[in-house]
Formats: structure tokens, C-alpha cells, sequence
């Protein structure tokens, strides 16, 4: 509705306080997220001017100039392969720009995940898939806050998490092989012979509860059995 929709008590009110009354902002059109600033890196001029004619169709991305990229909310990369140089340009970014940094790639292995997360790298999208509409998604979701990585390297990034886990943490005792007190004096109790039965009339909790502890013990620490889970606590000073 416009100015001439207004009601008369609208139109009076206005013209007694001297004011013009404001637009209406149209119904489509509320709430709507202003456009993402981008600045778009490549290696190349063929490989940059590829990504900025699709980009340029779209209402939801402002492009900026060279002289402008500080003003990034989101810097896209977009490289043939992830080398020592492309690495060296990600870390100048993370340096230069408060933004997040997403990275579109021709040929990317798994063995380069620890690198890209190093340097603030919080998307990936191969090139072969490099669509229109997903260049957008990456960059709305990066503006978000939201990472974007394709299914195989999620896969792989979450596998490294766990070993890194197993590997650093249980192995300095910290986290997944920190026993709680109850779960410490239980295992203790199973290390002196005593079975379930026993060991619920000894710390007042019922049989059921004492199974769940010993189960969760077991569980959480990938060991076989209670005998193993004791071995496993006496060797690494738990009981």
C-alpha cells in the first residue's frame, strides 16, 4: 500500500505534523538479508572471470573490487589444485580479512583437510560441481556463520577427528578415558572379585544401575569385557 492507501486519520496526522508519510516497505520484501560482500580470488584471470559472471547474475551477492576487499564479508578462492602457493594465499587471507574464507577447487585430496582448517577455510566446493546456485549456497552459508564441505570429505574430516582423539587425548588420559568417581569405585569393586550383585549392596546403587555403569565403562573406552576395562584402568593409574 502506498501513501495515496492511507486511511483520512492517517492523512490527517500526517498533514498536521508537517511530514510526508513514509513508503510502505512491500510485504516481499520484509525481512529480506541485504546482499553478501564478496571478493572473489583466483589463480587466474580465466578461472576469476568465470566465478564473478556467474556471481554477477545474483541479487544476493554484492562483488567488490580489489580496492574493496577489506570489506569481505565472505573471500572466495578458486584454485586447480590446493599447492604450497594456494596454501601461502589462504593464510595471507585469514591474516588480511576479518571474513570467512571459502575455497572453490578442481582437484582436492583428503590428505589436505588438516591444511585448509589451519588456514580458516570454513567451505569447500569442487569446481565440477560449481553450479550458480551453489557458489550462492556456499557463500549465504558462510555468511551465516555455517560451514560447507562435500559428503566424502565430511566423512573424512570426522574420521580424523576420532583419531585424533584416540590417539591424543585417551592416550594423556584426558576425556574419553577419564572415569568418573562411581565408575572408578566400581571397577575397583570388579578388580576385587566382587560381582554385580555385590558390588550394588556395597555402593547402595541398584543391579540395573551397576550394569549401565560397567556397560558405559566398556563402551565408551571400545574394550571387550570387565576384565579388560579393569586392565585397561590399572595401566593407566584410573583405580
Amino acid at each position: 500500500m502506498t501513501s495515496t492507501d492511507a486511511t483520512p486519520e492517517e492523512a490527517v496526522a500526517t498533514l498536521r505534523s508537517g511530514s510526508v508519510a513514509r513508503p510502505r516497505v512491500p510485504e516481499q520484501l520484509r525481512g529480506r538479508r541485504a546482499q553478501v560482500r564478496v571478493a572473489v580470488y583466483a589463480e587466474d584471470l580465466i578461472l576469476q572471470t568465470g566465478v564473478v559472471q556467474q556471481l554477477r547474475q545474483r541479487p544476493e551477492v554484492e562483488l567488490l573490487s580489489e580496492g574493496e576487499a577489506g570489506r569481505a564479508e565472505v573471500s572466495l578462492l578458486v584454485v586447480d589444485a590446493l599447492t604450497e602457493t594456494v596454501t601461502e594465499h589462504l593464510r595471507r587471507l585469514r591474516l588480511a580479512t576479518s571474513g570467512r574464507i571459502g575455497l572453490v577447487v578442481g582437484h582436492f585430496e583428503a590428505g589436505g583437510l588438516q591444511t585448509i582448517v589451519e588456514c580458516g577455510v570454513a567451505a569447500v566446493l569442487r569446481r565440477s560441481e560449481a553450479d550458480q546456485d551453489r557458489l550462492v549456497h556456499l557463500i549465504t552459508a558462510l555468511a551465516k556463520g555455517e560451514g560447507v564441505m562435500p559428503g566424502d570429505l565430511l566423512g573424512e574430516l570426522l574420521d580424523r577427528i576420532g583419531m585424533l582423539q584416540r590417539t591424543m587425548l585417551d592416550g594423556r588420559g584426558l576425556t574419553l578415558s577419564t572415569l568418573t568417581a562411581r565408575e572408578a569405585e566400581m571397577l575397583r569393586l570388579v578388580a576385587e572379585g566382587l560381582d554385580t550383585s555385590e558390588i550394588a549392596t556395597k555402593t547402595s546403587y541398584s543391579e540395573r544401575t551397576v550394569k549401565n555403569v560397567l556397560h558405559e565403562i566398556i563402551t565408551r573406552l571400545g574394550l571387550r569385557n570387565r576384565a579388560h576395562a579393569v586392565g585397561y584402568a590399572m595401566r593407566r593409574g584410573l583405580i
